[in-house]
């Protein structure tokens, strides 16, 4: 099943100061975005995910990045590499979203077995590789293919959406 997909991270602020006579401004508009066709190579992506998911208060999960999470069609996924990456903790969270430092088998190849993300209530994470990028962040079935995910703290439950784009060699 052919596959076109895109991600991009965008930045834009304009510093403003009221001079005597004018005003002066410093812009920057910064972006990154990458599209890619369907393949597994350099520029290509076969393979997404993505879901909107709730964890209850003190809560986590581990997704298995080969084999076990399914596509919006009910087939299982495995990947090998992933090319693009988005998690965004949704606005009316009270904790956070944790992603990262999974227990056993985890995808260390974007922050190591033990690092960690805090995603604030309405904050995002998005990440994407260059489209000539053909090695992108490797997963290894059976010994780095767990995302952890985990809800902050105890009360109440956090949500979450997440999209994850890659290739299937």
């Amino acid at each position: 099943m052919p596959l076109t997909s895109s991600l991009s991270v965008a930045a834009s602020a304009t510093l403003s100061s009221a001079l005597d006579l004018a005003t002066a401004s410093a812009p920057v508009t910064v972006r990154a975005a990458t599209t890619w066709q369907s393949g597994t190579g350099a520029g290509k992506a076969d393979r997404v995910f993505s879901d909107r998911r709730t964890l209850a208060a003190s809560a986590t999960e581990d997704l298995d990045l080969a084999g076990v999470l399914l596509d919006a069609f009910g087939a299982a996924i495995t990947f090998a590499r992933i090319k693009g990456l988005y998690i965004r903790a949704a606005d009316a969270n009270v904790n956070n979203v944790i992603v990262g430092n999974a227990t056993s088998n985890a995808w260390a190849t974007l922050l190591g077995a033990t690092g960690t993300i805090t995603l604030r209530p309405g904050a995002a994470l998005g990440l994407t590789t260059g489209a000539a990028d053909a090695t992108a962040y490797a997963v290894t079935a059976g010994t780095g293919d767990i995302i952890k995910v985990a809800n902050s703290g105890a009360g109440t439950s956090v949500t979450y959406d997440i999209v994850i784009i890659g290739a299937s060699a």
